[in-house]
């Protein structure tokens, strides 16, 4: 599709305002969407780094798996 003028190719014979309209919501929510992200993948980080980083102050140890052999045999 060719036009003859810069004006031409804004108006797009009168769907320019419905088609740089969407190419504006396009941009904007991928924008929004990239900076949530980013925000996001920092605020998961810090979460997991806090989680490692500080021992367990409540004095309650957590069950683990012991591997020691039982003896199901009634003699």
């Amino acid at each position: 599709m060719a036009f003859d003028s810069l004006e031409a190719f804004i108006t797009m014979g009168g769907h320019g305002p419905y088609v740089w309209s969407c190419y504006f919501v396009f941009f904007a929510l991928s924008l929004v969407l990239i900076q949530w992200s980013r925000v996001h993948r920092r605020f998961v980080l810090r979460t997991l780094a806090r989680g490692y980083a500080e021992p367990d102050t409540a004095g309650t140890s957590r069950a683990s798996a012991d591997f020691a052999r039982v003896d199901t045999s009634d003699h």
